[in-house]
C-alpha cells in the first residue's frame, strides 16, 4: 500500500513537473536557444560536466543520510532540541499554524511540494542550455557547501519539525491524502536546523540573478520569499531554522563571491 502511495505521488509531481517544464522552455528561455547548434549545446553539457557530478553528488549523500544514517546517529545522540526551540519561540509558529485557510493552504503546499523542486532541476538545465556558467557554478558549488555546512547538524543537532512536536498533524498531508509516504523518502522530521529548504531557495534566486534571464529571476525570487513564508505556514520549520538557512545561505553567497571569479 505504502509503495503504491508513493508510485501514485511520484506520477502526480511528475506530471506537475513535465507541465511546468514546458511552460518554462516556451515563455523562459530565449529563443536564440533553439537556433543555437546542437554540437554547442553538447559542448556546454561537456563542460558542465564535472558540476553536474557535484550536483547529484549532493543528492546522492543527502538520500543515503535520510534513509540510512540519520535515524542510527540519532538514536546514538539520543537527545532531540526541539523542545529547546520551543521554549525561545514560545509557540509562534504552532499559533500561526492555527489560523490556515484553504486557499492559502493549497497555495503552500503547491510552493512547497512542486514548484520549489522544480526550481531545482530546470535551473540548472537552464544554465547549461543558456551556457550560463557562473551561474552553474553558483548553484552546483554552492549546493555542496550548504549541504556540508548542515549535515552535522542534521545528525548530531536532531530537531523535530513543529507540527510533529506538537502532534497536530502535516498540513501537507491534510491537502494531499498519503503523500507523507513520499515525503519522508526526502527528508525526516528533526532534519530542520538550518533549513535546507530555505538556504537551497535562495541559492537558487542568487544563481538565477547571475544571469540575463530577468522572468525567471522575478520567479525565482517568489519562489525564494514564498518557500520561506510556506515553512512557517505549513508548521514544518520553526523560525530559528529559517533563520538559520538564511544565515547560512548569504554565508555560502559571501564565500563564493570570492571563490568564483569567471564572468
Amino acid at each position: 500500500m505504502v509503495v503504491e502511495t508513493i508510485t501514485s505521488w511520484l506520477l502526480i509531481i511528475g506530471a506537475f513537473n513535465i507541465l511546468l517544464f514546458t511552460l518554462g522552455i516556451i515563455f523562459l528561455w530565449p529563443r536564440k536557444i533553439w537556433k543555437t547548434p546542437l554540437r554547442d549545446h553538447f559542448q556546454t553539457f561537456v563542460n558542465c560536466y564535472p558540476l553536474i557530478l557535484v550536483i547529484i553528488a549532493v543528492v546522492v549523500v543527502h538520500l543515503i543520510e535520510v534513509n540510512f544514517i540519520d535515524q542510527p546517529v540519532s538514536n546514538w545522540v539520543g537527545t532531540n532540541f526541539a523542545s529547546s526551540i520551543q521554549i525561545i519561540e514560545d509557540g509562534l509558529v504552532h499559533s500561526i499554524s492555527q489560523y490556515q485557510t484553504p486557499i492559502l493552504l493549497y497555495f503552500f503546499v503547491f510552493i512547497y511540494l512542486i514548484l520549489y523542486p522544480f526550481t531545482l532541476w530546470f535551473s540548472p538545465i537552464s544554465f547549461i542550455m543558456t551556457n550560463q556558467r557562473k551561474a552553474m557554478k553558483t548553484f552546483a558549488y554552492g549546493a555542496a557547501l550548504i549541504y556540508a555546512i548542515s549535515l552535522p547538524f542534521y545528525l548530531f543537532l536532531p530537531i523535530t519539525n513543529v507540527y510533529t512536536f506538537y502532534g497536530t498533524g502535516s498540513a501537507l498531508n491534510s491537502v494531499i491524502p498519503g503523500v507523507e509516504h513520499f515525503f519522508y523518502t526526502t527528508t525526516t522530521n528533526n532534519n530542520t536546523f538550518p533549513s535546507l529548504h530555505v538556504a537551497m531557495a535562495l541559492l537558487v534566486a542568487r544563481s538565477v540573478s547571475l544571469t540575463n534571464n530577468k522572468r525567471y529571476t522575478y520567479i525565482a525570487y517568489f519562489s525564494a520569499g514564498a518557500v520561506v513564508l510556506s515553512v512557517i505556514y505549513l508548521a514544518i520549520h520553526w523560525i530559528t531554522d529559517v533563520i538559520g538557512g538564511i544565515i547560512l545561505a548569504f554565508s555560502v553567497f559571501y564565500l563564493l563571491k570570492h571563490w568564483i571569479k569567471e564572468p
